[in-house]
């Protein structure tokens, strides 16, 4: 049995790829690993989930379900009490289904996960490593499992948890935009991050010789999101003139450099009869217009601000993650920008806040043709579409979905902000796609082929495949026809076997997460436009 390499890159896209890796790009390849792979092996464009974020789209990579059965949906999840609304992040006790981590290990092989979402707290039994992701530094000791391997983490040198896990004090001094000296450093932080997770990968990888094999590198995203137009081939000429900005291209530049060489040499270390896989979450692209959703429902007569309040419940309801609105006069609204859903608020009983539950399908009809008919001031129009949550939420955790999940023309993040106009142009800003990227090289692995779109459940079926287990039938994925050879499938046939377990509640620490620390992660979010101050 040979190896598994898992290596996921965070909001990549071919389009910022295939330049990198082009003979014709004036400043040389600057990935030549990641060239080789694509060119020895097989690479699709990967669909992501709706929306096109990291926690419901990694989750769905590592259970191989849509969000309608593993339950995330965004970072967040509200419950709504009386005229208040409660927010938590999301963690890992959230996921309603198996993960491979937990498959594997039940089948006899043995893994190592590192940087993925909603890995803290330990949940699932497993036969290796968790380094968990989004998590403060100072939460991280205690969520990495098993226990003794923090302390041989501190043997790594320049080992540093502030900067291995996310540093909520640098990435939480702008919300919008980053100025010229914040931009440096925080390309700079991000060099230095991403090698600390290398450094952990390679020390398990040679230490604990794992079956499968996981990393995230997620400073893909965070780079594309404040640097875009220093990455995007495409980006107009007149914006990168100065010397400023050529030299962030060259710092953006050489991140995929160094990316390109951790790359390599975890390959090298997991050895030529190992299959590497490489997947993203999401794509990327460029954003120029800002949609303030709830504006726009607030001019429909659907929601209502709350008016201004002085009191200490008042400064906390504008401090709060969501806009400030009255809840007895509000029928549907957005809750966070990261979902782009719209929430219609049902009366559970007469009387009480929000349509009768007799009237839901007219109002939320009503609602989708307001929403449709909103257009620029050239009639062109701005959601390009609009789901309703059974069509692509059906299952058994659909009722914590929005009852509507828009997709914009610019794929960007709605703003849930109490600010006109409702539709504004803006200064170019990076932004999911939701295509992403599917690579795969190796014994066995077809060469120098480019299939058809697969989709981002077809991650976890792959990955089992390559590691010689059955994919569990119910699985909402499969393995993609054409990444393998037609001799590697008939020695190895495909095999459908059981269904997943249950989730089985691991060691989970008791204690939470002050309200400060949730904050700073609050912060990260809103920097990265994920979510706003009310």
């Amino acid at each position: 049995m040979s190896r598994t390499l898992f290596i996921g890159l965070d909001g990549a896209t071919f389009t910022v790829l295939d330049h990198l890796t082009s003979n014709v790009n004036p400043a040389g390849v600057a990935m030549p690993c990641l060239k080789r792979l694509m060119e020895q092996g097989v690479r699709a464009k990967l669909r992501s989930t709706i929306p096109a974020i990291s926690p419901p789209a990694w989750v769905s990579i590592m259970t191989g379900r849509y969000p309608s059965a593993h339950g995330v949906f965004d970072f967040l999840r509200g419950e709504e009490s009386g005229e208040d609304v409660y927010f938590t992040l999301y963690d890992a006790r959230d996921v309603r289904t198996e993960t491979i981590w937990s498959i594997a290990s039940r089948l006899g092989r043995t893994v190592s996960c590192n940087n993925f979402l909603m890995t803290a707290p330990p949940c699932w039994p497993i036969d290796g490593s968790i380094v968990p992701g989004f998590v403060p530094a100072k939460w991280l000791k205690r969520n990495v499992s098993p226990p003794g391997l923090f302390d041989r983490l501190k043997e790594i040198t320049d080992f540093d948890p502030k900067t291995l896990a996310w540093d909520f004090e640098l990435e939480s001094q702008a919300m919008d935009f980053l100025d010229q000296d914040q931009l440096e450093h925080w390309l700079e932080h991000h060099l230095r991050r991403e090698e600390q997770w290398f450094r952990i990968a390679e020390k398990i990888l040679i230490e604990d010789d794992p079956d499968l094999m996981a990393v995230v590198f997620d400073g893909t995203d965070k780079i594309q999101h404040q640097g875009w137009v220093f990455l995007d081939p495409n980006a107009p000429a007149d914006l990168l003139n100065s010397a400023w900005a050529q030299r962030m291209q060259h710092m953006c530049r050489q991140f995929f450099m160094n990316l390109d060489k951790f790359i390599a040499r975890l390959v090298a270390l997991a050895g030529p009869e190992s299959q590497v896989f490489i997947a993203s979450d999401h794509g990327f692209t460029g954003s120029k217009e800002i949609l303030r959703i709830n504006s726009f429902l607030h001019g429909k007569g659907y929601l209502a601000w709350r008016n201004a309040d002085e009191s200490a419940a008042g400064e906390r309801r504008r401090r709060s993650w969501f806009a400030d609105l009255d809840w007895t006069k509000t029928v549907a609204y957005c809750r966070t920008p990261s979902s782009n859903g719209i929430t219609i608020r049902v009366a559970a009983n007469p009387g009480d806040p929000g349509i009768p539950k007799h009237q839901y399908e007219t109002f939320r009809d009503r609602l989708i043709a307001d929403l449709r008919e909103f257009s620029d001031d050239k009639g062109i129009r701005v959601i390009s579409e609009i789901h309703k949550r059974e069509d692509i939420f059906a299952g058994s955790a659909m009722s914590d979905a929005p009852d509507l999940t828009l997709v914009l023309r610019d794929s960007g993040f709605v703003s849930i902000a109490n600010v006109r106009p409702v539709l504004e142009d803006r200064p170019m800003v990076g932004t999911h796609d939701p295509l992403g990227i599917f690579i795969a090289a190796g014994p066995g692995i077809a060469q120098g082929r480019e299939v058809g779109l697969r989709s981002i459940v077809d991650v976890a079926p792959t990955l089992l495949y390559s590691l010689g287990l059955p994919v569990p039938r119910d699985f909402d994925g499969e393995v993609p026809e054409g990444f393998f050879t037609e001799d590697h499938v008939e020695k190895n046939p495909i095999c459908i076997g059981a269904p997943t377990g249950p989730v089985r509640t691991g060691t989970v620490q008791s204690d939470e997460m002050s309200e400060a620390d949730k904050d700073k992660m609050m912060k990260q979010l809103q920097l990265l436009g994920y979510a706003e101050e009310g």
